[in-house]
């Protein structure tokens, strides 16, 4: 099996930009991601795809007239990362859409609420658009090593952005309580600490 190379020897990007969906009414299931909130974007003059992208994601949705083969509803448990699992299930609320109440995996199965400790990959919800097309919100704070380069850390959004800053801003009130004394440099400290938490290396104390 033989990979692409580029002049260096580099692999080349080969980035997931479009999920198709299988849906049975176009018009419904444009009216479902615009309560969403996710952003319509502009497709080609008569080619029947309606395309959306969620806040903050580099990653779109597509539906539209004979896209797939694939029976409407047959899609599930698509991945949606969020920062902030319960803010997340109650903006969808709000929006009227039903989605389930916040749970975790437990040793014997799904357990009501958050991961009590709020350990990233741990907490989730769940919901389906019309045709059964199903989501999976899932709470990442801290990833695994190795998923996100250090020198590429990014936040797809301003809440991200925020959640992150005030994890940030708690970690330091703890490091300065160790320390016994004020951080004159905590601006240096919350960006090291926020880099680090996005690429899963070891946060500093």
């Amino acid at each position: 099996m033989s990979t692409a190379e580029g002049p260096k020897g580099e692999t080349s990007d080969m980035k997931l930009e479009v999920v198709v969906l299988p849906v049975s009414d176009v018009d419904r299931a444009t009216a479902f991601y615009t309560t969403l909130g996710w952003r319509q974007d502009a497709t080609p003059p008569g080619s029947g795809v309606v395309q959306f992208t969620p806040p903050g994601s580099w990653c779109s949705i597509q539906f539209g007239t004979n896209l797939t083969s694939a029976a409407p509803g047959s899609v599930q448990r698509t991945y949606l990362v969020v920062s902030d699992i319960e803010a997340a299930r109650t903006e969808l609320a709000a929006a009227g859409i039903d989605v389930s109440e916040v749970f975790h995996r437990g040793a014997d199965g799904p357990v009501s609420g958050p991961e009590p400790e709020h350990g990233s990959y741990q907490s989730f919800a769940t919901f389906s658009d019309p045709d059964g097309n199903s989501w999976l919100l899932q709470e990442i704070t801290n990833r695994l090593p190795g998923r996100v380069e250090a020198a590429a850390t990014e936040f797809g959004s301003a809440n991200d952005l925020a959640s992150a800053i005030r994890r940030a801003e708690v970690a330091h009130a703890e490091h300065e309580a160790r320390t016994g004394q004020a951080d004159p440099n905590w601006p240096d400290w919350y960006a090291a600490y926020m880099v680090a938490e996005q690429a899963g290396e070891e946060l500093p104390t």
